[in-house]
């Protein structure tokens, strides 16, 4: 009789986008263990400061490194321009956690070019955002939604994190940093519960 073999799943957490990127940075910063982690921004500066195993600049040419300027149309774009480098750090994976911060142009029309393309590799594909704060206005919700349906479409599971429920369910002095951290803190709750399995 063979011994049973002990197969270690291959997790990648993608962070797309300023929101996904600093995500992963936190993650990283506690130290969770046993996942590759892959930051992809159009703002190259923001790429620079990630601790990620790998980094993939998409904002060369269309935005010369300057970011997507909260514009989705030219998030989708930048990573549909990058489709063959995307697919290329996503090969092997089982699994792929994609991370956007909903509402700004990177995360948002980029997350579900990334969640598709996991998905065509044959991972099992989720997705984990966060809905804006209600003060940061109605464009930015406007676009959130569509781009939550947009990765809904995209990905085996999706999980939407509203910010504004993370301010209620926190002391009443608490900063809209510490609001930011603490969904960041969700997100590495929901990453570590899978990958400690």
């Amino acid at each position: 009789m063979t011994p049973p073999q002990n197969y270690l799943a291959i997790i990648k957490v993608v962070g797309i986008g300023g929101g996904g990127v600093n995500a992963i940075n936190r993650m990283i910063e506690v130290g969770l263990k046993g996942v590759e982690f892959i930051a992809i921004n159009t703002d190259a500066q923001a790429l620079l400061m990630s601790d990620a195993d790998v980094k993939l600049d998409v904002g060369r040419e269309l935005t010369r490194g300057l970011g997507a300027g909260a514009n989705p149309d030219v998030g989708r774009q930048a990573a549909e321009d990058h489709r063959e480098e995307i697919e290329e750090v996503l090969k092997g994976a089982d699994m792929v956690f994609v991370t956007a911060g909903e509402g700004g142009g990177t995360g948002t029309g980029g997350a579900p070019v990334v969640a598709e393309i996991a998905r065509k590799l044959g991972a099992l594909t989720i997705g984990v955002v966060t809905r804006p704060f209600t003060f940061e206005g109605k464009r930015r919700a406007g676009s959130a939604e569509t781009g939550i349906e947009g990765l809904r479409n995209e990905c085996d599971t999706l999980i939407v994190i509203p910010n504004d429920r993370l301010l209620q369910i926190s002391e009443s002095n608490v900063t809209v940093m510490d609001a930011f951290k603490s969904a960041d803190q969700v997100l590495l709750s929901g990453v570590q519960g899978i990958t400690d399995l």
